[in-house]
């Protein structure tokens, strides 16, 4: 069953709490935990109530490169997401959703990261775990424990990865759209912590924050998100290439882009906080 909602070229990419709960239990389908404290807290977090079957990933952690201390937060490699995938038992064959309660920006980065080393089946959560506990479906309290499993292969990163070198090759190009995914006064160089601000030449400004229902956790349909990106003349037939300051919001944003239809999606990987402080990279204001 694929999850209802109006408007969506790929909603196959997206879960419905009513769609979760009817597949609990199934072998094939995995459920991932990404709700993550800065403080360390999120184990507390989950121990207090989570999905059940649910495994609890620390998306800084294990989707982010080992050893990244700065705000260019590279994606993982391919050992640290074998080392997931086996830890949360995710074969080939799996369907894996995840959940946060941060209007879907941490699963979004997890959701990329498997899907740029090639897992096919994988779902973000619509309303993440406020709207699973709102419906009053089961809440678990004990600590999910399972053996390690096989994993599945990771292939890549794939197309969706692109680094500074990529980028700054495309820049100019008629069949490429960059989209900045940061807030308006940091798109615009009035806000910031790199050594210079403003973005990349080229690039149009789509805030992500904007893609939710106000007050809520929840995306709005697919007409909206269409009419929002349509106003930012962002149009299909192009190759979306979306950034922001650490990789989290761009990969929000490549999630809404994919659940819309658009075929070739990729998240520069680096960002703002690479380009912004590299004196050799043209930036606008």
């Amino acid at each position: 069953m694929i999850p209802a909602m109006s408007g969506l070229a790929r909603p196959e990419h997206l879960a419905t709490a009513e769609w979760l709960a009817e597949g609990i239990g199934r072998p094939e389908i995995r459920v991932l935990d990404a709700r993550w404290r800065p403080d360390g807290t999120a184990a507390a977090v989950f121990a207090a109530g989570h999905v059940p079957g649910a495994t609890l990933v620390d998306w800084r952690a294990e989707s982010v490169e080992a050893g990244e201390d700065g705000e260019a937060l590279r994606l993982a490699t391919a050992s640290q997401v074998r080392a997931l995938s086996q830890r949360a038992r995710i074969g080939d064959g799996s369907t894996v959703v995840i959940y946060d309660d941060t209007q879907g920006l941490y699963a979004s980065r997890v959701w990329w990261t498997l899907r740029a080393y090639g897992l096919e089946s994988v779902r973000v959560l619509d309303g993440g775990y406020p709207a699973w506990a709102d419906a009053g479906h089961p809440i678990d309290r004990t600590p999910t424990i399972d053996a390690p499993a096989e994993g599945f292969t990771p292939r890549g990163p794939n197309h969706m990865h692109l680094t500074t070198a990529d980028v700054r090759g495309l820049l100019g190009s008629p069949e490429v759209t960059l989209l900045d995914a940061r807030a308006p006064a940091e798109y615009r160089g009035f806000e910031g912590n790199t050594r210079r601000l403003g973005h990349i030449p080229g690039a149009v400004n789509v805030p992500v924050g904007a893609m939710h229902v106000p007050g809520t956790q929840r995306l709005r349909d697919g007409d909206a998100l269409r009419a929002r990106l349509h106003a930012a003349n962002v149009s299909r037939g192009r190759r979306m290439v979306t950034y922001d300051g650490s990789g989290v919001a761009a990969s929000k944003l490549a999630f809404i882009l994919t659940l819309l239809g658009h075929e070739d999606v990729a998240v520069y990987d680096g960002g703002w906080a690479e380009w912004g402080n590299r004196l050799d990279l043209p930036v606008d204001r």
